[in-house]
């Protein structure tokens, strides 16, 4: 196991008549090196970031394709031209001991440039090398040898073995912590641990008192049949609930007694009696629970790793003949590990658009993943984007009230559609509780709030929203000491398509007649609906969060005093698969408005 620690970090301290020599210039290079290194290899993590596909010609001979990768230390490998390969010339392959092949990558630095040493002394070389390609190798190793990728351990799912025998072992997991009124997957996992040829049934109930099902219970099945496994592949199956709105912090899930069997092959084998699985409750939003649970990992956890300089690129099932090995199938699925550098962002959304319309509808069974028909009533539909930042506006040396400048063109990294932009005016002010400055935000007048040293003005926000960008326009209200002023701006995207977050079941749906609609506090508006392919029928309403205002039978719906993003369900009270949700955004009416 190796660690890829690069601190403490150690730069030169420079002098007057400091004697430089070639050991400190080498820890000139180190130093950055090292600190370009730790960075990329925790922002990004290691894995391919483009290209580097692998394709068999024929039985004996590879093309790697031209790519880039970072490996576990945050170094950039980089093929700058697609390859071909003879299995036999790659490094390792005289080492094959086995069937199944792993093809991989790593860095590697090679020394050129050969010039004459000029202070070179007798014992020495009278050459050296002037120059270090960072280049790279290609070797092949049995898959069977190489270190597992470790996953480093984490408390954000509660694991529970519920079987385990000769040759097979069933987990259930689920979240250790999950957010109140939300939706939250279960998940049963058999693992075969032989090479035996035996089929596995497995049946039992769990009860979840603080959650309930697609039905309304309770209690749920979690079962398997006659499923068959090869040594080491995993079967999954998910299971669906919803987190009640409780008072309690704390909830278990448990086995229903009596209600475990399982048989394999032919014959009834052993499971768990009892279990329970402790959840705990929380008021929070899914992704602050998820970023604060990544957040906390040690970095003597993250510098822990398996093989961190080696990227795995294919796997080769090899058939072996008198005098060589022959190509019988090439597989990259489930072996590449990839990257998503920022710049992929914009065009990740813009693919992402050709599923959008279809995230709420029914899962179907994809490669050993199956999804409990049962439990899919509740499975979430998609929220809103959230983007955020910080923007200027140069005001110049004659600015004077009444004067209209602009900020920049700024990306929000939404993509291209219905996005709703907002800023507030951002600020350091003097905290004598803290003795030091603090920063501070207002949305909205900003006259509200006296403060001389408050840049005061009017601003409005143009979305460009064909290019997913927008522009801030400020009107200046009175006389500023200011060469620039700065914004925290927040972007919002809402689920595009032409019914907004709607859910469809056969040709029937319903739509609200406003998805989005901007508000003051306290302010009702009523949420109307429209009906595709059905008659209407009675509709009943609900806020999908605590304290988000107030929605009557009918519909009015009643803002809260508190600012911000409310999201409202509307179903059909026969039928709750028939559904959609509108959104509510509060603000003062003060605030610029698209």
């Amino acid at each position: 196991m190796n660690s890829n620690q690069f601190f403490p970090f150690e730069r030169n301290r420079y002098y007057a008549g400091k004697m430089l020599t070639s050991a400190d210039f080498v820890a000139e290079q180190n130093y950055y090196l090292n600190k370009h290194r730790f960075l990329s290899a925790l922002m990004y993590g290691d894995g391919i970031v483009c290209g580097m596909g692998v394709v068999s010609l024929d039985d004996l001979s590879l093309l790697i394709e031209s790519g880039v990768a970072i490996d576990g230390y945050g170094r950039e490998i980089v093929i700058e031209n697609s390859v071909v390969k003879k299995l036999s010339t790659i490094d390792g392959f005289d080492s094959l001991e086995t069937n199944k092949a792993t093809l991989c990558l790593r860095y590697k630095e090679k020394e050129a440039h050969t010039v004459y040493s000029v202070n070179h002394k007798e014992n020495e070389n009278e050459y050296e090398y002037n120059r270090i390609n960072e280049t790279y190798q290609l070797f092949l190793v049995d898959s069977d040898s190489l270190t597992p990728e470790m996953a480093v351990e984490s408390e954000f799912l509660s694991k529970e073995v519920v079987l385990t025998s000769e040759n097979f072992k069933a987990e259930l997991e689920i979240p250790s912590v999950v957010c109140i009124g939300r939706n939250v997957k279960a998940v049963l996992r058999v693992t075969k641990k032989t090479a035996e040829d035996v089929a596995l049934s497995y049946n039992a109930t769990i009860q979840a008192p603080g959650f309930e099902t697609a039905d309304g219970s309770h209690e749920t099945d979690i079962s398997v049949h006659e499923i068959r496994l090869e040594k080491g592949e995993s079967y999954e199956k998910e299971f669906w609930f919803h987190a009640l709105d409780t008072d309690v912090s704390e909830t278990s899930i448990i086995l229903k007694s009596g209600s475990a069997h399982a048989v394999e092959g032919e014959n009834d084998i052993p499971v768990q009696g009892s279990f329970s699985i402790k959840v705990l409750l929380e008021n929070v939003s899914p992704i602050e629970l998820i970023t604060r649970q990544i957040g906390q990992t040690s970095l003597e956890m993250k510098n822990i790793g398996g093989d961190d300089d080696i990227i795995r690129l294919a796997e080769l099932y090899l058939v072996r003949t008198e005098s060589a090995y022959v190509i019988e199938e090439t597989v990259e699925k489930g072996v590449k590990k990839y990257i998503t550098p920022p710049a992929q962002e914009l065009v990740r959304h813009d693919y992402l658009e050709y599923f959008v319309k279809n995230v709420d509808l029914v899962p179907t069974e994809t490669g050993n993943v199956e999804v409990a028909p049962q439990n899919t009533e509740r499975i979430p539909t998609e929220m809103p984007e959230i983007a955020t930042g910080t923007l200027e506006i140069p005001l110049g040396t004659d600015v004077s009230p009444g004067d209209i400048c602009y900020s920049g063109e700024i990306i929000h990294g939404l993509g291209r559609g219905n996005v709703y932009v907002d800023v507030g005016y951002e600020y350091l002010t003097d905290d004598p509780a803290l003795s030091q400055s603090s920063k501070s935000t207002i949305y909205g007048n900003s006259q509200l709030f006296a403060n001389d040293m408050m840049a005061k003005a009017e601003t409005a926000i143009k979305v460009l929203n064909d290019k997913g960008s927008f522009v801030v326009a400020a009107k200046i209200l009175d006389n500023v000491n200011f060469l620039t002023l700065t914004y925290r701006w927040v972007a919002i995207k809402f689920p595009s398509g032409e019914a907004k977050e709607k859910l469809t079941v056969g040709d029937q749906s319903i739509a609200a007649d406003t998805p989005t609609f901007v508000m003051g506090p306290k302010e009702s508006h009523f949420f109307g609906v429209s009906y595709h392919n059905m008659e209407p029928a009675s509709i009943s309403y609900e806020l999908t969060e605590p304290a988000s205002g107030e929605i009557s039978a009918d519909g009015i719906y009643t803002a809260p005093t508190k600012e911000g993003v409310y999201e409202i369900r509307i179903y059909c009270t026969d039928n709750q698969l028939i559904n959609t949700y509108a959104y509510a955004i509060v603000k003062k009416k003060n605030y610029d408005e698209e």
